[in-house]
């Protein structure tokens, strides 16, 4: 006998199916909600994270007024305004809190490493001179960057909406959003703020526990001691061709870096003489408005204050590519030609040396010169030399002893005052605050 296979009955469980596809659609559905609605809230944070961010770019970028001589206190009202010029869903951002204060990198005792420290009550400027970048970095009271909150939480018909989540009951969501912008010091320069082609040693500027100093002056000599040398001629070139006579003599006396002067890249630069850029140096400086002071007689009688890049020169080596760590301020105060044995050239008044009241800083050892009815030094060019060297505490660097008098060489103090913030933050210490910010968080 055959036996007869027996099929489901499919028709009996028809029921079952439709609520295993309903069940599944109910699922499908959720999963659809939440990626819709989630996806939409995603964006919504990203309008007010743009907001935030463009807030505390805004008023980190004017955290200090144009001389760089005091906190700006209307940074926060600059930052909120930016914030809301923007728009989520087409409504304002709502702008919860905007505040000045301290951003720290590094790890301290009682602060971890990445904390912003709100501060809005400090507005005097850092003081940047004899702290390295880590002392800096530990102080709540150097403000240094803007943090912006945003938020949809004002108006409940402003919250970010629910397609389909609210279906299955879900509230209105509540987004809020942080930007913390940083200045630091002067790192990538813009075109045309390195102001002559020369750069600085690093090691030159700094202490001997890696602080950058202003007290202690030095000189550039590219009259074929090398020894001497604390920075040197540069053609700006990144990346770096040979620096030679031919391509740094068109910058000098010119407006500058033609290109941007990258951070961390290395430089065309050349350490040794450049007779002829020399010369031309020289003839730039003293023919440069406001530092021949009446009587006015050919020699200036004020510090030129330049900015220019601060390279690496290891065993004060100026290489042919040295690497771009910074900028600096500084006030060339002396430039010689030829005059090596003569001592014709001899500075007779340079800023406040010699002192009309007769009173000497408390670090002099020179002679003590007297002076004429102009305020200039009276006496051999020797003695003169040696009262100028002690008053501005002019080292040669290869000993530190008192700066010699050389042919083709350029003596000068970095700057001590605040300065106007330039380039773009990335910089080491080097007594420039930043122009432009970074968002760090």
């Amino acid at each position: 006998m055959r036996t007869r296979t027996k099929f489901p009955r499919w028709r009996s469980h028809r029921g079952v199916t439709v609520v295993f596809v309903a069940l599944a659609l109910v699922a499908l559905l959720s999963f659809a909600a939440l990626a819709v609605d989630l996806g939409y809230i995603y964006v919504v944070k990203n309008e007010l994270q743009n907001a935030a961010d463009s807030g505390a770019l805004a008023g980190a970028q004017v955290l200090y007024n144009d001389a760089g001589t005091s906190v700006n206190a209307g940074a926060n009202a600059v930052a909120g305004e930016y914030a809301q010029n923007n728009r989520s869903e087409k409504v304002v951002v709502d702008v919860e809190s905007v505040d000045r204060g301290h951003w720290n990198f590094l790890d301290h005792p009682n602060l971890p490493a990445r904390t912003f420290t709100v501060n809005n009550d400090t507005l005097a400027p850092p003081d940047l001179w004899d702290r390295t970048t880590e002392e800096l970095d530990a102080d709540t009271d150097f403000i240094n960057a803007v943090r912006v909150v945003t938020i949809r939480r004002s108006n409940p018909a402003a919250l970010p909406r629910h397609f389909f989540a609210r279906v299955f009951g879900a509230a209105p969501a509540q987004v809020r959003t942080t930007a913390v912008a940083y200045i630091g010091f002067a790192g990538t320069l813009r075109p045309e703020e390195a102001q002559q082609p020369i750069a600085i040693c690093q090691e030159s500027i700094r202490n001997e526990d890696e602080e950058y100093t202003c007290g202690v002056g030095r000189m550039i000599n590219s009259g074929g001691n090398v020894g001497h040398n604390t920075g040197g001629w540069t053609n700006f070139s990144q990346p770096c061709e040979t620096a030679n006579t031919p391509s740094v003599r068109p910058l000098i006396c010119s407006t500058g870096n033609p290109l941007p002067i990258t951070l961390g890249q290395g430089m065309g630069s050349v350490g040794g003489e450049l007779q002829t850029a020399a010369d031309q140096l020289r003839d730039c400086w003293t023919s440069v408005s406001g530092i021949d002071v009446a009587p006015a007689d050919g020699w200036p009688e004020q510090p030129w204050s330049l900015t220019l890049p601060v390279i690496e020169c290891p065993a004060n080596n100026v290489s042919p590519c040295s690497t771009v760590v910074g900028a600096v301020t500084l006030n060339v105060i002396w430039i010689t030609r030829n005059d090596k044995n003569q001592m014709n050239e001899v500075p007779r008044k340079m800023g406040n040396w010699p002192p009309a009241d007769g009173v000497w800083p408390a670090h002099y050892t020179g002679p003590l010169v007297t002076v004429d009815t102009n305020g200039k030094c009276v006496g051999t060019g020797l003695a003169c030399w040696q009262s100028f060297v002690s008053y501005f505490n002019l080292q040669d660097i290869l000993n530190n002893s008192p700066a010699i008098y050389e042919d083709k060489t350029l003596y000068f103090l970095p700057d001590c005052s605040p300065h106007v913030p330039a380039g773009i933050t990335g910089g080491e210490n080097f007594g420039i605050l930043a122009k432009i910010p970074v968002l760090v968080r």
